[in-house]
């Protein structure tokens, strides 16, 4: 009982966060979600969960109207090159190493950007193929493919409107394709029928603070979010080691 009330409470906050930045799922509920079903159940719930959160979003209005397709067709092409590297290594690598790599990369990132540094390396074309391909492999192997994304919108000068339906689209293809490659996470009923209520609840509950909370914030919240999920990943491998 106690598990699935987590269960719903972590899913719930995940959503909002989602629905809201655009990315945020994975960085809010992957810590809980291993912990409460391991590993693989909790990766693959998070990749299931968002890519449901990101065809919930672009299904609103003017959200297609706002994709930038040509320069996320070199994100999707380097992702879907490395989503499936990222199952191969998270299913040989012991976890510790495999947290703990992710969580430094992640964490010396984000707070690079938060200290106001760019990566130029991030721009145009090049930096679209290298930031989809880290996110690709960190989906996949861990869940937590946002961040990469974040950072190349943030050094390419997109707007928060403007990143918001671009992460959806990724999040549908990307999460999709992790999915297909390492299948369903494994829950009980009552787990479905728990992770799924609040999944709806948590997207109607980020739909509808989005218009009310200014866009510095949002781009404060995504960018803290994925420092403190960087931070709890490398926190857990560490511990694990």
């Amino acid at each position: 009982m106690l598990g699935d009330i987590t269960l719903g409470v972590t899913v719930l906050l995940g959503a909002s966060v989602q629905r809201l930045a655009g990315i945020g799922f994975a960085l809010v509920a992957v810590p809980a979600l291993v912990l409460l079903l391991g590993a693989s159940d909790g990766v693959a719930l998070a990749n299931l969960a968002s890519a449901s959160i990101s065809v919930i979003g672009l299904t609103q209005s003017g959200a297609w109207g706002a994709i930038r397709l040509r320069s996320m067709l070199p994100l999707l092409a380097a992702a879907a090159c490395t989503v499936p590297l990222g199952a191969w290594v998270a299913a040989r690598l012991p976890e510790p190493e495999l947290l703990v790599g992710i969580g430094v990369l992640i964490t010396l990132a984000v707070t690079a950007v938060l200290r106001g540094v760019t990566f130029p390396s991030l721009k145009g074309r090049g930096g679209a193929i290298a930031a989809g391909a880290a996110s690709g492999f960190m989906n996949s192997s861990a869940g937590v493919g946002g961040p990469a994304l974040t950072l190349y919108a943030l050094n390419a000068g997109w707007t928060v409107t403007e990143f918001v339906p671009n992460a959806q689209l990724y999040g549908v293809l990307v999460n999709g394709l992790s999915i297909t490659t390492k299948g369903l996470p494994h829950l009980t009923p009552t787990s479905w029928l728990t992770a799924t209520t609040t999944l709806a609840l948590g997207t109607a509950l980020g739909t509808i603070l989005a218009p009310r909370i200014p866009e510095p914030r949002a781009r404060t919240l995504v960018l803290t979010l994925a420092l403190l999920g960087g931070a709890t990943i490398l926190t857990k491998g560490a511990l694990t080691w």
